[in-house]
């Protein structure tokens, strides 16, 4: 991670320590009032849209938006989009819906640690007090016709009262805090002129808004330094649009000032050159396209010059997903950490479903729509309501689909034809990576996904759940005897980072032929590496795979493979060893998780070899 980081994280813990940290987050700092409620209503930010008032795109008050707030309104809260839990009508803020731990609303925030095998996984606590269930309710009051100001100001208001300024779990985080407050500004506006939000209301979560961003502000650096991923993304973004929405706080010009100016150095750090990002992860770059929207349109709204990496990284983005993306349901490879992150929900697509997130920022440079569905344009009716958006953007971009697509500085191989999409990551690593999964292989038929990446589960569980869905095993590529292509470390740290030493795609006589070597299991032996080779004719689904471990260990080679349930009624699967001797599989039962918090028993070919070679064919029956 380098020395920058070291000292870094050393002098955070000492000071953490030591209470020194403390000492910049003040407890119950005296509530102050630098603006009135109708002096607010007056400033010249621009949102999305004016007000509840103001919006006139058309109504769709589906089943779906209403069975969600149904059971809202019963206490069951959907996480991670993945499953319902009950949490009652009286919801304790403080404990942890998954462990029942009780954290203490008295301890500060620096005192506490976030990852604690007698808390639990503190992600299920902070799930609900992202607000970004207030949307879900904000679409339901504007599509079915249904005040709800009462609803989303009760629970602001609870929310406040038990969470005193920087004490309990709900400070630790400054991502958790800045989505909060980005959700609590959708919200404010949408009910701006609600006579619920009268001067009390506007006065006391003025108070906690100013006080979040002075947080954020003071924990910038941890972001920026020790994590230096999406948080720093979001952090920057906040402190940048809280000088625009909150020009009456004594700090907010310099916030914002600081905040763009951090912003563009991590986006032209962390996105890299061909618009795949640096946490090598689906579902965080459609994190990353959130972000992206949200700041362009509320920029240009604002009047607002956006640098013009962040414009071209931006369309980079949206070009990477496109390409790796299912036409048939939106969906993505389920690759990378993948914790069921969706910041801002807008729409009722099934959570897999990249395509409103996509068409909202494509709609950012084209003004007009990628896809023609109605729950794939609701973000950006959303984001273009304000009346006074512009109807043209600096330059649009051109998104087509192509037969091979490359994306070296990510790691990342795609080919697809008229029923099949390969994937392939074959990466160097400058970025901690997320998981061992170098030269795993993605299969999609027909718009299923059946050689699959079984996914995260979650950060915070036991040992061996933690070695199998962040190692190799979870993944179709190969380990050594039962070693990961790196060496875990403790939480999201690996030793010996794999680097890929060639990596290609090529269509030759319609033939497609990738072909990646790298360097791996270093902490076996320095002189290890894994080449793989698959071929596949365009328009045929049969892929010919060849994977060879040069190693001078008596290990045995294992070669894995993760089966959609479908795989048998389609396809066959076998393989030979280097001499041509076939390998018969041994069949296990694995797990597989579509989504963060949920796994399921999941079937796994595994062919084990005493030679440094085998060849596989996949193919249909």
């Amino acid at each position: 991670m380098g020395w920058r980081y070291v000292l870094f994280r050393s002098t955070y813990e000492l000071s953490r320590k030591t209470g020194l940290l403390k000492k910049k987050f003040p407890v119950r700092p005296e509530q102050r009032q630098y603006i009135t409620l109708s002096e607010w209503k007056n400033l010249p930010a621009q949102f999305f849209f004016e007000s509840r008032e103001s919006l006139k795109f058309q109504k769709n008050p589906t089943d779906t938006l209403k069975r969600k707030i149904e059971q809202l309104r019963r206490g069951k809260f959907l996480f991670f989009n993945a499953f319902y839990q009950d949490l009652g009508t009286d919801y304790n803020w403080l404990k942890n819906p998954d462990s029942g731990f009780q954290y203490s609303a008295e301890t500060h925030w620096s005192e506490l640690e976030d990852y604690s095998q007698e808390a639990g996984d503190i992600k299920y606590l902070w799930e609900k007090s992202r607000f970004s269930y207030f949307l879900t309710i904000i679409r339901y009051d504007y599509h079915f016709s249904e005040d709800c100001a009462s609803w989303v100001f009760d629970d602001i208001n609870s929310w406040i009262s038990a969470n005193p300024l920087n004490c309990g779990p709900n400070f630790i985080c400054s991502q958790e805090i800045s989505l909060r407050l980005l959700n609590w500004l959708f919200a404010l506006y949408y009910y701006k002129n609600s006579p619920v939000l009268d001067e009390d209301r506007f006065d006391r979560i003025m108070h906690y808004i100013q006080w979040q961003l002075h947080h954020v502000r003071q924990n910038i650096h941890f972001s920026r330094i020790a994590v230096r991923n999406n948080h720093a993304i979001t952090e920057t973004m906040m402190l940048y649009l809280g000088g625009i929405f909150f020009p009456f706080f004594p700090e907010a010009k310099r916030w914002s000032e600081e905040g763009l100016k951090w912003l563009q150095t991590e986006i032209e750090y962390q996105v890299y050159e061909d618009g795949t990002f640096l946490q090598f992860s689906h579902n965080y770059s459609r994190v990353l396209v959130q972000l992206l929207t949200w700041l362009l349109y509320l920029s240009e709204l604002n009047n607002q010059t956006v640098p013009a990496t962040i414009l071209s990284r931006s369309q980079k983005a949206l070009q990477y997903l496109y390409q790796c993306q299912i036409e048939s349901n939106g969906y993505l490879p389920n690759y990378g950490a993948n914790d069921g992150a969706l910041f801002f929900p807008l729409n009722d697509t099934e959570f897999r479903d990249y395509r409103p997130q996509l068409n909202a920022l494509f709609y950012y440079f084209n003004r007009t729509d990628l896809y023609n569905t109605s729950s794939a344009s609701e973000d950006r009716q959303w984001y273009s309501a304000n009346t006074t958006f512009p109807s043209s953007a600096e330059f649009n971009i051109d998104l087509k689909r192509t037969g091979i697509a490359s994306f070296p500085n990510g790691g990342y191989y795609v080919n697809r034809d008229a029923d099949t999409l390969t994937f392939t990551r074959c990466g160097n690593h400058k970025d901690r990576p997320g998981q061992a999964d170098n030269l795993h292989l993605d299969i999609w038929y027909k718009g299923v996904n059946i050689i699959r990446d079984c996914g995260s589960y979650k950060y915070n569980s036991t040992p061996q759940d933690l070695k199998y869905f962040f190692g190799t095993m979870s993944h179709n590529t190969v380990m050594l005897g039962d070693y990961d292509q790196m060496e875990k470390g403790s939480r999201f740290i690996w030793f010996h980072w794999s680097q890929s030493l060639l990596a290609n795609i090529k269509n030759e006589n319609s033939q497609i032929t990738f072909r990646g070597k790298l360097r791996v299991f270093q902490h076996v032996s320095k002189s290890i590496t894994h080449e793989r080779t698959w071929k596949k004719k365009t328009g045929i689904a049969e892929w010919h795979i060849t994977d060879h471990v040069n190693h001078d260990t008596t290990l045995p080679i294992k070669q894995i493979w993760h089966l959609h349930p479908s795989f048998h009624s389609l396809f066959i699967i076998q393989a030979k060893d280097e001499d041509d001797t076939v390998i018969d599989p041994t069949i296990e039962t694995q797990w597989y998780s579509e989504k963060y918090g949920v796994k399921e028993p999941s079937e796994a070919y595994v062919f084990y070899s005493n030679t440094h070679t085998i060849k596989t064919v996949i193919k249909l029956k």
